[in-house]
């Protein structure tokens, strides 16, 4: 038993001694700890200490920037100013203009009317009503006049600045453009009545049935007349110009006349942004617009009179709101301050005076919609703030076939009805609930407009005055060159692209190409859009898609802002935004000096937050936003003033000697395209 005694002792000593090592461990992990916990407090202070420290150095920094830039306030202000006396000039230069070319119209005695005069576009507008000539030709002819005249008064409102036009005076303006565009499309009608009347004498050879075409720049009259009543020739295509169509078996053997009228402006659209405008009032209610609305076509079943009644009120009656809330340049810009988010707002106002619409309407007119119908409930119905018709309105209508002239030996004989040209209503009205067969068609689109996805197609309703999806099926689009479509009746259709395709923009450059001389290049994902700015105007000077040079048609011709930015969007190419484009696009800010015709290698950042302008340390390539400032720069009112801290002399130079004239111009298309925030 002796050996288990000294076992177990020494089992005994050996567990002691482990007891000692583990408090001996235990005492220096607590020393440890309350090591490290008194070195991180330490760094803790010493990093708050540091912080503050930094603080107090930046913000004595910040009160010195403050500081001077209070004192240099006024004088940068002056200088300001002194700077926007270059478009009071550029104003008056205008005016002056304006006037000039006002007297030169009175001396030249041509017979055209002055549109601004009401008793010289009265007569026009009388003597072509009571004119009894309705052959197409010429009322086609008459019809480039009367669109003429329209552009003439839509460009007045737009270019005249507030103080120089008084609010009866756009009033009477705009109901003139309204009164010219019925009158225009009633003598379409009469016209059509006409060429239907003498259908034979337009009779194909190979189907006895009567087709013609009639092309103009701005329309294309397709008729097919049901003169042999054959269900074989059922479905016809136009010659030149590739529209077409399949009717249903019943109205094959009807008779029944189809046009395709295209115009290749918009008179439609407006009608829903005058709807959506407060207050509304009823205009244009003398006998002359009642007794012609009366003559058209029935106005082609009540939808086409409800598009084209003249008691309407007109899509330019809130036009005088806006003319009188676009001040000039130097009463809402009367500091850099307010080019930026602070007063984004005003800005897009400001830049849509410089709109015009397809033929009618500025878009302006879309930005004073009640807020209440910013969102819409139906899914059938447009948004036009988000789309809108590109490559003009196409009329389709199906029409009663006139009685026709018959030869009587030496004479020829009609028989003449009092309802004028009268629509064929399908499906009847009389119809039970069983469907109708659709009716298929093909529409060619034109090699002058740009559509960059597959164009939405859409029906005008006018019982809403809108454009509604709903009523089209079957649709089968060919890049570029067609879409086929079926609808359940005939209506007014047009192909509408979102508006915000083409933004927000890849990249923009402003290019110096000599003296007052410059080249805006902006970037889209779709297209490359060159513009050469000269003295007071500028164009297109290249249209670049996939590496291809487009819209030909466009380019190589000076022509004003205004213009310029009404025919690129008509051709499809929207690159100016509206003022609800924030609701659709991100924006961001960068600028650069450029001054030699050649590529930017460095670019700088600024922020600009509406009280202050600062160049920022980050570059294009940093990872993550900072508004640290740069190193050795300060903050100024202005973005002008920032800039030209770090400009060079001869840059400073450039803007001092530019010609007003030209400023004016960069600034409208800066202004218009806002390349410095939608890029």
């Amino acid at each position: 038993m002796g050996p288990k005694k000294n076992k177990k002792k020494k089992s005994s000593g050996k567990g002691k001694v482990n007891k000692a090592e583990k408090l001996r461990l235990q005492k220096e992990e607590e020393e440890r700890r309350l090591k490290e916990e008194e070195e991180a407090r330490l760094q803790v202070e010493q990093e708050a200490a540091a912080r503050l420290e930094k603080e107090r150095i930046e913000q004595e920094l910040m009160e010195k920037l403050e500081a001077k830039d209070q004192e240099r306030r006024e004088y940068e202000l002056a200088e300001l100013h002194s700077l926007e006396e270059k478009f009071v000039s550029a104003q008056l230069w205008k005016t002056k203009y304006r006037a000039y070319a006002k007297w030169e119209h009175y001396i030249a005695c041509d017979g055209s009317p002055d549109p601004t005069i009401p008793k010289e576009i009265n007569t026009f507008m009388s003597l072509w009503r009571e004119d009894q000539n309705k052959d197409i030709q010429l009322v086609v002819e008459k019809g480039q006049q009367v669109l003429n005249l329209i552009e003439k008064l839509q460009f007045f409102l737009l270019d005249t600045p507030p103080s120089e036009i008084t609010e009866k005076e756009i009033v009477q303006y705009q109901e003139t453009i309204l009164e010219l565009q019925n009158l225009l499309h009633q003598k379409y009608n009469e016209a059509t009545e006409h060429l239907l009347k003498t259908a034979n004498m337009y009779e194909d050879s190979d189907t006895g049935n009567m087709q013609a075409v009639i092309k103009d720049k701005n329309i294309t009259f397709c008729i097919w007349a049901n003169l042999k009543k054959k269900v074989r020739f059922k479905n016809h295509v136009f010659c030149d110009t590739h529209h077409g169509f399949d009717l249903p078996k019943s109205l094959a053997v009807s008779n029944v006349a189809v046009r395709i009228l295209h115009t290749h402006y918009d008179h439609v659209s407006p009608l829903w942004l005058q709807c959506q405008s407060v207050p509304k009032f009823e205009v244009l209610k003398s006998k002359e617009s009642t007794q012609h609305s009366k003559d058209n076509v029935e106005e082609l079943e009540e939808e086409k009179k409800a598009a084209e009644e003249p008691n309407m009120p007109t899509e330019e009656e809130t036009h005088s709101d806006e003319r009188k809330s676009a001040i000039s340049f130097k009463e809402k810009y009367s500091s850099v301050t307010d080019i930026n988010e602070k007063t984004e707002e005003e800005t897009e106002k400001k830049s849509e005076i410089l709109d015009i619409p397809s033929q009618v309407l500025n878009p302006l007119m879309q930005e004073k919609t009640n807020e209440k119908e910013d969102e819409i409930t139906d899914e059938n119905i447009v948004d036009l703030q988000q789309f809108v018709p590109v490559g003009g309105v196409y009329y389709i209508d199906a029409l009663q076939l006139p009685p026709q002239v018959k030869q009587v030996k030496n004479w020829n004989m009609v028989k003449l009805l009092d309802i004028g040209l009268e629509a064929y209503r399908y499906p009847p009205e009389e119809s039970d609930d069983a469907p109708y067969p659709p009716i298929q068609i093909t529409l060619s689109l034109s090699d002058n407009v740009i559509y960059c996805e597959e164009p939405v197609i859409a029906r005008w309703d006018p019982a809403g005055q809108q454009w509604r999806t709903d009523g089209i099926s079957n649709i089968t689009y060919e890049t570029q060159k067609s879409i086929t479509f079926e609808m359940g009746a005939f209506y007014t259709i047009a192909l509408l692209q979102n508006v915000h395709l083409n933004m927000p923009y890849q990249a923009w450059e402003l290019r110096p190409m000599g003296i007052n001389e410059a080249l805006l290049t902006v970037t889209t994902v779709f297209a490359e859009v060159q513009i050469q700015i000269k003295g007071n105007q500028c164009m297109v000077a290249a249209v670049t898609v996939e590496e291809k040079d487009v819209l030909s048609h466009l380019t190589g011709k000076w022509i004003c802002p205004i213009t310029l930015r009404k025919v690129l969007k008509e051709a499809g190419l929207n690159i100016f935004p509206g003022e609800y484009s924030y609701k659709y696009i991100s924006v961001n800010k960068k600028v650069s000096e450029h001054l030699k015709a050649d590529f930017v290698k460095d670019w700088s950042i600024y922020m600009f937050s509406g009280q202050r302008a600062l160049k920022l340390k980050i570059t294009e390539t940093s990872e993550a936003f900072s508004k640290e400032l740069e190193e050795d720069s300060e903050f100024h009112s202005t973005l002008y003033h920032m800039l030209k801290d770090f400009a060079s002399k001869e840059a400073i130079d450039r803007v001092n000697t530019a010609n007003f004239l030209f400023i004016d111009v960069v600034y409208q298309l800066l202004l218009a395209t806002r390349v410095l925030t939608h890029s």
